[in-house]
C-alpha cells in the first residue's frame, strides 16, 4: 500500500489530496500545525487509513518529530505532498516589511525544504519515491503577464515570489535527487480559505495535478510543472 504524507493538509486542497488517495487506496498520513484541527480533519474522512501527525512546518524540531513518528508507525513514505502554504500580509505592497516577507518564505519556500530534508531518508525505503510540491501558476512570469489568465489580475508579491521560488526548488530537487521524482503541481484558481472562496475551481478540481502526480507510477519525468490539464511551462 502506497504510504502519502501531506503538510497543511487539515483543510482545503490538503484535506481534500487527503480524502482522494485514502479513496485510491493509500494509507494517508494527515500532517497540520493545530492538533485539534488536524484530529478533527482526519476523523472528517471516516477511513481507517488516515491518521493525524502533528507538524509545523516552520518549527525544525516539529518537522523531524513528524519524520521520527512516521518512521516509528509506516517505516517509510512513498510520497511527500508538500502542501501547506499561506498567502501572506493583505497590506500595501508599498508598506510591505522584510518580516511580511520572512513569514511567508518561512512557510512556503523554507517548510519544504525542511520538511524535505527530514523526509528524504524515508523516501529514499521507497521503491517508487515521489515528492509533489504545491505551486501555484501565480509563480509563472508567463501567466502572470497574460491578460487572459486571472492570475495577470492579481497583485501578491509575496504570495507570487514565494511560488515562484517554489517552483525553482523543485528543478533543483529534481536534479540533486535522481532517484525520486520530484515535480510541482499548480492547482489552478481553486475556492481555498487562501482567497476567500473567489476561485471559479472546486476543491476537487484544484488537486487534480496533486493526485494524478502521487499515483501515476514509475517511468514518468522529474522537474515538470502540471496543472489539471496536464504538463505545462515554467514560464
Amino acid at each position: 500500500m502506497t504510504i502519502t504524507f501531506i503538510t497543511g493538509a487539515n483543510k482545503g486542497l490538503g484535506l481534500e489530496t487527503a480524502r482522494r488517495l485514502a479513496a485510491l487506496g493509500h494509507t494517508v498520513v494527515l500532517g497540520a500545525r493545530d492538533p485539534e484541527r488536524g484530529r478533527a480533519a482526519a476523523a472528517s474522512l471516516g477511513s481507517p487509513h488516515v491518521r493525524f501527525v502533528p507538524i509545523d512546518v516552520t518549527d525544525d524540531a516539529s518537522v523531524r518529530a513528524a519524520a521520527a513518528d512516521v518512521e516509528a508507525h509506516e517505516g517509510h513514505v512513498d510520497v511527500l505532498v508538500n502542501n501547506a502554504g499561506v498567502i501572506g500580509t493583505a497590506a500595501d505592497p508599498a508598506e510591505l516589511t522584510g518580516a511580511d516577507v520572512h513569514d511567508v518564505l518561512d512557510v512556503n519556500v523554507a517548510g519544504t525544504v525542511r520538511t524535505t530534508t527530514a523526509f528524504l531518508p524515508l523516501l529514499r525505503r521507497s521503491d517508487d519515491p515521489v515528492i509533489v510540491n504545491v505551486s501555484s501558476g501565480m509563480g509563472s512570469l508567463e501567466h502572470t503577464h497574460d491578460p487572459s489568465r486571472p492570475e495577470s489580475h492579481v497583485v501578491a508579491p509575496l504570495y507570487t515570489a514565494s511560488k515562484a521560488a517554489l517552483t525553482m526548488l523543485t528543478t533543483q530537487y529534481a536534479k540533486a535527487f535522481p532517484d525520486v521524482r520530484v515535480n510541482a503541481a499548480d492547482p489552478g484558481y481553486t475556492a481555498t480559505d487562501l482567497n476567500g472562496h473567489s476561485g471559479p475551481q472546486t476543491v476537487t478540481e484544484g488537486t487534480d495535478a496533486v493526485v494524478a502526480l502521487a499515483t501515476e507510477g514509475p517511468g514518468h519525468g522529474s522537474g515538470r510543472f502540471v496543472d489539471r490539464h496536464g504538463e505545462t511551462t515554467w514560464g
